[in-house]
């Protein structure tokens, strides 16, 4: 039981830690836009764009739909992290991406968009950010997770 609990503790220190990390980066980049647009920074640059949708800027303009869709998926996320008792999960890989989904929740609800401002320099891929890559980790987690542990 008291594993458990300490299991529960590291998952919401988790969630909270990234969820700080992405709002304090996007509040700090917006802060400091001046200084920082256009700044390289070893492989990627700052840039600034107000995305008005998901990823990839697909359904662009449905701030609603998807603010609903961020607070479902954290909804049941977080169920299947601290009440679900699935042990076939992995639950740090949901904590990544219920981390990177409260933090484009927030800018979805606050603002009426996410603010994007990490560019790769070698190749044209779309403007992230920190939450972003916290989904996407967590995604991969759980894929090698599946063929890792597959029977």
């Amino acid at each position: 039981m008291k594993m458990y609990l300490n299991n529960k503790i590291n998952y919401f220190i988790i969630i909270s830690f990234f969820c700080f990390l992405d709002q304090f980066s996007k509040f700090y980049i917006n802060s400091n836009l001046s200084k920082l647009l256009n700044k390289d920074l070893l492989i990627f640059k700052i840039e600034f764009v107000r995305n008005y949708g998901a990823a990839f800027n697909i359904f662009s303009g449905s701030r609603l739909f998807l603010s609903l869709i961020s607070i479902i998926s954290t909804v049941i996320l977080s169920y299947l992290i601290f009440i679900s008792e699935n042990k076939h999960i992995n639950k740090y890989a949901l904590s990544f991406i219920v981390s990177g989904s409260i933090g484009n929740g927030i800018d979805r609800i606050l603002n009426g968009y996410v603010i994007d401002f990490i560019k790769i320099k070698f190749f044209d891929f779309p403007v992230f950010n920190i939450a972003d890559i916290l989904i996407n980790v967590g995604v991969l987690i759980l894929i090698l997770n599946y063929f890792i542990y597959k029977k």
